[in-house]
């Protein structure tokens, strides 16, 4: 069987050059994250640490994705570029449903179970390690499900003819790692990241305001203040009018209730 005329060869993908690719790819998906802390409204903005915590399972589970494509595609003899590419479109396309589907199970559990600092995006207050290491562990999880399904799929029948017409147009083997390792994974890889960072950080479904006395005043703060005036008994009168009122009452009871005596000479 005579060699392919066109792709990358083995274990371009761990070379020099497609280390370098990596770690550009790594830079600008850092900086897509930190593009989107900015454009978070000014109220809403995670404070640096807890920004940590949140990109960081992402880089955790992203790396375990991007080292596992790596080792799928130097599986076997073919061309590592456009296997790492079928890789990487169905992490992105059917991936991105599973990653999105384990997130959801995953917090209905833990939020059914009341495991509060296993919750995505809650580290508690002050912000503690130790949730931040569970909900690492519980996004690993989620990328080693969607990993294995990926896997599962790529065992059917067809991909190899995909694989032989998808980067076949282009002559140059290092033109066409970049093209795998660096300008497609950055597009998609900056929709993924915008995306499932939205899904593991904390809510804020409501804004705190400004009580008169300057103090942070929450929604349901005022809820339940609310309600405990409306349940409260309607007692609430002034002691001393009401004092006077009874005290006036009884001394014209007591007055109508003394006999009235004739003297007689």
């Amino acid at each position: 069987m005579a060699p392919a005329a066109h792709g990358c060869g083995s274990g371009a993908l761990l070379g020099r050059f497609g280390v370098l690719l990596q770690a550009l790819l790594a830079l600008g998906a850092f900086s897509t994250l930190m593009l989107k802390r900015f454009k978070e409204p000014k109220e809403e903005r995670r404070p640096w640490r807890i920004w940590f915590y949140d990109t960081s399972k992402q880089a955790i589970g992203a790396l375990f994705i991007h080292f596992a494509n790596v080792f799928l595609s130097d599986l076997t003899e073919e061309d590592p570029c456009s296997l790492y590419l079928i890789n990487f479109i169905l992490d992105a396309t059917l991936g991105m449903l599973l990653i999105w589907l384990g997130v959801n199970v995953v917090s209905w559990i833990v939020q059914h179970q009341k495991y509060t600092y296993l919750v995505f995006g809650e580290y508690g207050d002050p912000p503690q390690a130790a949730a931040w290491i569970g909900q690492c562990i519980l996004y690993l999880l989620i990328m080693v499900f969607e990993k294995t399904v990926i896997s599962l799929v790529l065992l059917i029948p067809g991909w190899t003819k995909l694989q032989e017409i998808l980067l076949n147009y282009i002559p140059n083997p290092q033109l066409e790692l970049v093209l795998v390792m660096l300008i497609v994974p950055f597009i998609v890889n900056a929709i993924m990241f915008w995306v499932v960072d939205s899904l593991i950080m904390r809510k804020y479904k409501q804004k705190d305001t400004l009580d008169i006395n300057g103090s942070i005043e929450t929604p349901r703060a005022r809820r339940t203040e609310e309600s405990q005036v409306l349940l409260s008994p309607d007692v609430d009168f002034d002691h001393s009018e009401s004092d006077q009122d009874i005290s006036g009452l009884q001394g014209t009871s007591q007055k109508m209730k003394q006999p009235s005596y004739q003297v007689v000479i």
